[in-house]
């Protein structure tokens, strides 16, 4: 059996250049080609987006818990949309608007996706940066741009999209229907679209380099389950929002040039529109069509990032390799059959509420193997409860208590009773927004060492997560109760409906566990950037993992490794293997130097491999030794 060798897949000449040519302000912190750097912007832009939506729902939870009372502050920030110190109606539902556009894709999706593809698939799989690096530095600033544009809605005298996050028409499609029909829902298309363009140049990038750029040894058997979930949600991305822009489209035809795809029979006062021929359940199914699959392209990456941060942290091979990535593939194949489960009171056919109940009931099938592995891998492990450790269980938590609930919405008769009611805001906050949430926080825990060569304060990261942990659960848990009593969502306050007026309490209970929840992450944010500045210098594996981005340098350099990249021989997972002499063998050791560990599976039917070890044990036994003393 060989020895290491170190051999590089790629042009080491064209891209060590970059170390000696000099870098300006502008090329090496704004408009950088380097992946390590986009990732950092994605990520801090992420933080600003994710902060300001927080706020937004800040805002309208205190609407919620004291309706009738005045802040006069309120209108001191929001002027014309607060006077008299209360939110009005429509700006209300602005807030609830902008609030889910932003965490959903600006921060769930590109947050997450956009910093961790970038900041780990070419340092897990041995490339000096992305496939086209002009590509991953524009779909940064098509996000960027995006975001820019969504927040400049607040600024208009019409106010930001009122129509919820979904958008539906008929509220999106007549720019006079309401005060948010107008600009403000213009901005937030074309917002979409920007973003739509920054996902799918990202998602490309991320297969292409995944595809054609594994460095010597790194087969697809041998990835860590990171790159499988990254390369599976770009896939995801690069099928669905193209159809989302499609309907975008059509939307902005009936919007600006009278035609009728979403429009028909509409009376405005006392006025009747000649649209006609035209439903707003079209764009239901082109946006569903998206939907859906976006709640994976959210929640997938967070699930790669957390079965990661097990597996080093449990000391602990990860439970199921290969059965992680067929429940990911067949996640990313289901999620296309399902959307119509969000649609069980459009009047479809129940035949086909049959059938998209199923699938949906099906798909709950990967996703409980998952949790399975994850409690497997947990099983007995010799746990090290690192705030990013923690994190990654608290996403498990979520996923589980989130995901339980699921099974209620994707059964056709109960989903009727339930539909737009508080239910659904619990589920899905639960097992999309949280467990996302957490695995996004977990990895920005375990890799801030490698994206800025410190490690962030764990006395503050444990703060955060209990805080946060418990608090997540009394904001989102009462509310499948207020659900199962029948309260509607985006409804703007409680005292309407006399059956609704016991749950204002609850409300009070679950806005003052956001503010907390909002307080605790002060403290996120205050570790994080001191933390880049001041934080105690990381070593360049300070964690004891496997896999190949900890085999670089910790200093900044533009092509990842000083020399050849380094060739892979073994999974990314041999934690604690009986007879090796430290309880991690990185996937660069060949096995040629780890006799006495090796198991007959490690060569992968590799005769040669197996018969030099069967000569070693055989020598071994000769001398009167067994492969454990």
């Amino acid at each position: 059996m060989s020895t290491i060798s170190l051999h590089d897949t790629h042009n080491h000449d064209s891209h060590d250049d970059h170390g000696h040519h000099k870098e300006t302000f502008l090329t090496k912190y704004v408009f950088s080609q380097d992946h390590k750097m986009i990732a950092k912007q994605f990520l801090i832009t992420g933080i600003i987006m994710a902060v300001i939506a927080m706020g937004l729902s800040i805002l309208f939870r205190i609407q919620l818990a004291w309706p009738d009372k005045s802040f006069p502050l309120l209108e001191t920030f929001l002027g014309k949309w607060a006077e008299g110190g209360r939110i009005k109606p429509d700006f209300y539902l602005a807030l609830v608007t902008i609030h889910g556009t932003i965490m959903v894709f600006f921060v769930l999706t590109a947050g997450l996706s956009g910093t961790f593809s970038n900041l780990l698939i070419p340092l897990q799989i041995g490339a000096r940066d992305m496939a086209s690096p002009f590509l991953n530095m524009l779909s940064y600033w098509f996000f960027f741009t995006a975001c820019v544009i969504m927040m400049s809605s607040f600024f208009i005298q019409t106010g930001p999209a009122s129509a919820g996050w979904t958008v539906y028409p008929p509220l999106s499609a007549l720019p006079t229907a309401i005060s948010g029909s107008g600009l403000g829902m213009t901005l937030w298309l074309i917002s979409m679209v920007l973003f739509v363009a920054s996902s799918l140049m990202g998602g490309i990038n991320y297969v292409s380099t995944i595809l054609n750029m594994r460095t010597k040894g790194m087969d697809l058997w041998k990835m860590p389950l990171t790159i499988w979930a990254f390369f599976l949600t770009a896939v995801l991305g690069i099928l669905s929002f193209p159809v989302l822009v499609a309907g975008v489209v059509l939307l902005v035809f009936d919007r600006s040039f009278g035609t009728s795809f979403y429009l028909s029979d509409i009376v405005m006062g006392t006025q009747v529109l000649p649209n006609e021929g035209g439903s707003p359940i079209l764009w239901q199914h082109l946006f569903w069509f998206l939907g859906h699959p976006e709640v994976y392209i959210v929640i997938m990456p967070a699930m790669g990032l957390s079965s990661e941060i097990m597996s080093v942290n449990s000391r602990k091979p990860i439970f199921g390799y290969h059965a992680m990535i067929y429940s990911l593939i067949g996640i990313t194949i289901l999620s296309f059959i399902v959307w119509g489960h969000h649609m069980f009171v459009t009047g479809m056919n129940p035949l086909l509420g049959g059938v998209f109940m199923i699938t949906t009931l099906i798909i709950a099938v990967p996703s409980a193997v998952k949790t399975f592995n994850w409690l497997a891998t947990l099983w007995r492990g010799n746990i090290r409860f690192t705030p990013a450790m923690l994190f990654a269980i608290g996403m498990v938590s979520f996923f589980i208590s989130g995901g339980l609930t699921g099974i209620f919405l994707g059964n056709a008769s109960l989903d009727i009773n339930l539909h737009d009611t508080y239910f659904v805001i619990a589920h899905f906050h639960l097992v999309m927004g949280s467990a996302a949430i957490f695995g996004m926080l977990a990895g920005v825990y375990h890799y801030f060492p490698k994206m800025f060569g410190r490690l962030m304060s764990s006395k503050l990261g444990y703060l955060h997560f209990w805080i946060t942990f418990i608090c997540a659960y009394l904001v989102f848990f009462p509310l499948h109760f207020l659900g199962l009593d029948g309260v509607p969502r985006r409804y703007y306050a409680f005292t309407e409906f006399e059956f609704m007026q016991k749950w204002v309490t609850v409300n009070i209970l679950v806005t003052w566990s956001a503010i907390i929840a909002a307080m605790a992450q002060v403290a996120f944010l205050f570790n994080f950037f001191y933390s880049i500045f001041k934080g105690k210098v990381s070593s360049q594996n300070p964690w004891g993992a496997n896999t190949l981005e900890w085999t670089t340098p910790v200093e900044r350099l533009h092509g990842n490794w000083p020399g050849e990249i380094p060739t892979v021989y073994r999974w990314p997972y041999d934690y604690s293997k009986p007879g090796a002499e430290e309880d991690f063998i990185p996937q660069t050791v060949p096995f040629s130097q780890t006799m006495s560990s090796n198991m007959p599976h490690d060569f992968e039917g590799n005769a040669e491999a197996e018969r030099i070890q069967r000569e070693w044990e055989e020598k071994e036994e000769a001398a009167g030794r067994t492969k454990l003393d």
